[in-house]
């Protein structure tokens, strides 16, 4: 059995076919996934399909490429709604400064604040980071994030940062790009970080794992990423899948 750890089926992108999606999911054994919303409309939709299907969880939360957009109100709502037994993190929140919409210091305020919100509900944060790595890791450890812990989500960075996530009581999430044939570092930290400390996900429908690469990804896909971590490590794929499994559901405090 798998988890998909992160996955927006609350995109767009899945409108037209969203239970064939789920259905392939289920029949390559993803038999729970987590999808994240990040702003209004795909915080509603989380929130919906975490209702209908009793094997689907939600994560909520701001996005910081739309930092600018986040409303003390819109906080205050998702404190309210993480409320609901199937919300199991914050997130996801940190920092993008690939896009430029919203100035470092609107995403850095925010970030805290979410940080905080965690603190307060006592949820794992789940979160995002683009080009940001020092002023995330730097803002984790100001604002004691380790109180909560949480995960890095796609994590693109070296062994060393991972470890320093790690001792923040972080856990690593590899996602589709470790099966790309030049992503040296997400190899390398899926051959040198303990199985304990890692879950995996897709991120989907973005970042789809090799041979899909620039398709539309989706859920049933991510044995893929397993298949490359069992690759790294000389495990079998059944290895990394009962660990990341349990990791995750340890992590998430799913029920069985």
């Amino acid at each position: 059995m798998f988890i998909d750890t992160h996955v927006h089926l609350n995109a767009d992108q899945y409108e037209e076919d969203l239970q064939q999606v789920i259905d392939r999911a289920l029949a390559a054994k993803v038999e729970k996934m987590v999808v994240v919303g990040f702003d209004r409309k795909t915080i509603e939709k989380a929130m919906n399909l975490a209702e209908i299907y009793d094997f689907i969880y939600a994560v909520i939360g701001w996005h910081p490429v739309d930092a600018i957009d986040c409303t003390e109100e819109d906080l205050q709502w998702i404190e309210q709604l993480a409320a609901h037994k199937k919300v199991v993190a914050i997130g996801e929140t940190g920092l993008d400064y690939y896009w430029d919409k919203s100035p470092k210091e609107v995403q850095q305020e925010l970030f805290r604040k979410q940080i905080h919100l965690a603190q307060k509900l006592n949820l794992p944060i789940v979160i995002h980071n683009r080009d940001a790595t020092g002023d995330v890791v730097k803002i984790l450890r100001e604002e004691n994030a380790a109180s909560v812990g949480g995960v890095m989500h796609c994590f693109s960075g070296s062994v060393e940062t991972a470890r320093e996530c790690i001792a923040m009581n972080f856990m690593i999430s590899l996602g589709g790009p470790v099966t790309f044939k030049n992503a040296r570092l997400p190899k390398e930290v899926a051959k040198e970080i303990p199985l304990e400390y890692l879950m995996i996900e897709t991120d989907a429908p973005y970042l789809a794992p090799h041979p899909y690469r620039g398709k539309r990804n989706e859920p049933s896909y991510v044995p893929l990423v397993a298949e490359e971590i069992a690759r790294q490590k000389e495990l079998t794929v059944e290895e990394v899948a009962q660990a990341t499994t349990s990791n995750a559901v340890r992590f998430f405090n799913i029920k069985e």
